[in-house]
């Protein structure tokens, strides 16, 4: 990195303290009493901060874990993201949505599909195969950029971090304009059986037990990153498209056969990550790329930026 490029920023950095940013406006304006979201506006305006200083002093020419720091960071900050959104989910309505949600599925399907399948369609394998694409997601971030960054394909990273980054966004900021609680909240009750499965099965109800908020439901932002990830595979690495392409759909119907999240939820989480893909792709090359494209031709370099 040249002295007169450090400051610069990524789109996916200016993306961050944008929304950041975004966050604490709205939680000033509308938190009530505003002491009790201290610590969410302290997150994100440290947020905000933490960029712009990672791109000061972060030299990515200088050695390959700086690069790996500074390029692949979000990966890490989504989770703190995520976590931070569980104290927001009533900031603007006090109740959830999800019978006016069940109620408009019900009237286009007939019935409620987590209920239809809780009564006729659990099965142990089943359950864990569906159970083993849902946990899929949360290898799919680290393992796309990874290798991504083993191979050198910075330019990748940056577009498909920001394809990423939008996603997640409008994802939170769906959270707290329409909260939905899920299945498994909403329908507690009513459930006449346990998914069981062995092994993937208890790994999910793990993770979700001891990581995931009460609410954040609509959209799914599991299947819409899930949708990002798939459509970047299939541009750059099309043989591995096809083999990412059973896991996300498993993850899809895992999402309402886990009881996680609705139907809606698919169709609205795809429908986000599919529009942030084609925004990038319609987006010029960062002006940033040809720098961090090292050791390749600069032809080359031109390509994995288009």
């Amino acid at each position: 990195m040249r002295q007169s490029d450090r400051g610069r920023l990524f789109l996916y950095d200016k993306l961050i303290v944008g929304f950041s940013l975004l966050m604490v406006t709205i939680i000033i304006l509308l938190g009530r009493p505003l002491t009790n979201f201290i610590g969410e506006i302290a997150f994100f305006l440290a947020a905000a901060l933490i960029v712009p200083v990672m791109a000061r002093y972060l030299d990515a020419n200088t050695g390959r874990w700086q690069k790996f720091i500074r390029l692949l960071y979000p990966v890490v900050l989504f989770t703190f993201f995520y976590t931070a959104m569980g104290g927001l989910i009533f900031l603007l309505f006090d109740q959830f949505f999800d019978p006016q949600l069940t109620a408009f599925e019900k009237s286009i399907l007939g019935y409620n599909p987590t209920l239809y399948i809780d009564k006729h369609l659990l099965n142990v394998w089943t359950n864990e195969f569906l159970s083993a694409c849902y946990y899929s997601y949360y290898l799919m971030l680290p393992a796309f950029f990874i290798t991504m960054f083993i191979k050198r394909r910075d330019a990748i990273i940056v577009r498909t971090m920001s394809a990423v980054c939008i996603t997640f966004f409008v994802s939170y900021l769906l959270f707290i304009l329409y909260p939905v609680e899920g299945p498994r909240w909403f329908f507690a009750d009513i459930f006449q059986n346990e998914i069981e499965g062995p092994f993937f099965r208890q790994i999910v109800n793990y993770v979700i037990d001891n990581a995931a908020f009460h609410g954040g439901c609509m959209p799914s932002s599991h299947v819409a990153v899930a949708i990002v990830i798939l459509l970047a595979t299939f541009k750059y690495y099309r043989k591995a498209g096809y083999i990412l392409l059973i896991p996300n759909i498993g993850l899809a119907i895992g999402t309402f056969w886990g009881r996680f999240h609705y139907v809606s939820d698919i169709f609205v989480g795809a429908a986000i990550g599919i529009a942030a893909w084609i925004l990038i792709e319609k987006q010029p090359a960062d002006a940033l790329i040809d720098q961090y494209e090292t050791k390749r031709p600069k032809e080359k370099s031109k390509s994995h930026a288009s």
